[in-house]
């Protein structure tokens, strides 16, 4: 964002405070009456579109017929093949769906302050990727009826904000029974954080495939990290180091897997002769690993369509059929697992 662009921004945001203290409502009420939302009253509307014209404010979509919507994705950061192939998912779509979209993160700007923003450039909505909303964040989208949806959020949002994800723990279950079936027993993972809902699901998914093959689950094998190359390369060095070392091992992200990789030439493991490793995304990094990985594949294109879509649809007023919506993912094979050797 250019200097210009923010000075636009703080006098828009200026204009609209003082019409909401001149009008005696609230910032929130006028961002309402603004997105022409219909749960605010008549005389309040009439109002408050009265102070907007008096104070010469001209909504951003009404300013060029031939300028598209806008929409605001917003990540953790902008860093690791995960979020660049859902960034690139997102753009896509709105090309498609002819809107622009501004991307950011919540390393120097939190959420709040990102809903603040997309009422004031008169954006049509938010897409929210990995990222953990407060309580005063949910409550404000849900009572403002703010059009935000979210992907692979850290938590469980409220049941009134749409969310979207994969299958992961059935993705989880059918790559772990991929390994069972070329005859890994002991079979480790490097999994996500609790707190995450998506690397939760894995974890369970990793358990539930070991369970019905009849495998006792051993905690020596598996490590929680963050989705992180050094964190897991950490995690999997203590792994390979356990008395009776696993002969495969489900890393529960691309990035992740990497770290696999490392630790086991660190090691003087060969994969996938003396380790499998199956990997959770399948982002491009996937295909170019040495040796390329077998992954559990995320729709990304299809995941940023779907964004996209159920945000614009939210924006004119349509709520989805579902809160939540979960795409299927696919089990793709290449040459870093093979059957255990006797």
């Amino acid at each position: 964002m250019t200097v210009q662009d923010s000075g636009r921004l703080q006098a828009q945001y200026g204009l609209l405070t003082s019409i909401a203290r001149e009008a005696g409502v609230s910032l929130s009420t006028v961002s309402k009456v603004v997105h022409r939302r219909r749960d605010v009253g008549t005389r309040t509307r009439a109002r408050v579109e009265e102070l907007l014209a008096r104070h010469g404010y001209v909504r951003s979509w009404e300013r060029d017929p031939q300028v598209p919507r806008q929409i605001i994705a917003v990540f953790r950061d902008l860093s690791g093949p995960y979020t660049l192939e859902v960034v690139r998912g997102i753009v896509d779509a709105a090309g498609e769906f002819g809107v622009h979209v501004v991307t950011g993160t919540t390393g120097r700007r939190s959420i709040g302050q990102w809903l603040k923003e997309c009422g004031v450039v008169g954006a049509a909505g938010l897409i929210v990727v990995i990222s953990m909303l407060s309580e005063d964040d949910q409550r404000r989208i849900v009572e403002e009826r703010l059009p935000v949806v979210l992907v692979d959020p850290l938590s469980a949002p409220s049941a009134e904000i749409p969310s979207i994800g994969v299958t992961n723990w059935s993705g989880a279950r059918e790559a772990v029974q991929h390994l069972i079936g070329l005859g890994h027993r002991r079979i480790g993972m490097v999994a996500g954080r609790s707190h995450s809902l998506a690397g939760a699901a894995r974890l369970h998914g990793y358990r539930a495939a070991l369970e019905e093959a009849g495998i006792d689950y051993d905690p020596a094998l598996v490590r929680s990290t963050d989705f992180d190359y050094a964190e897991s390369l950490a995690a999997t060095s203590q792994i390979l180091a356990a008395e009776v070392p696993p002969t495969a091992v489900f890393a529960a992200s691309d990035t992740q897997a990497l770290g696999v990789l490392e630790a086991a030439r660190q090691r003087g493991r060969r994969v996938p002769d003396d380790l499998a490793v199956m990997s959770f995304d399948d982002t491009l990094v996937a295909a170019m690993a040495s040796p390329p990985l077998s992954a559990v594949r995320q729709p990304f294109e299809e995941l940023g369509r779907e964004a996209t879509r159920v945000l614009l649809q939210l924006a004119d007023g349509r709520p989805p059929a579902s809160p939540r919506i979960e795409l299927a993912t696919e089990l793709v094979l290449r040459t870093s697992t093979a059957a255990r050797k006797a």
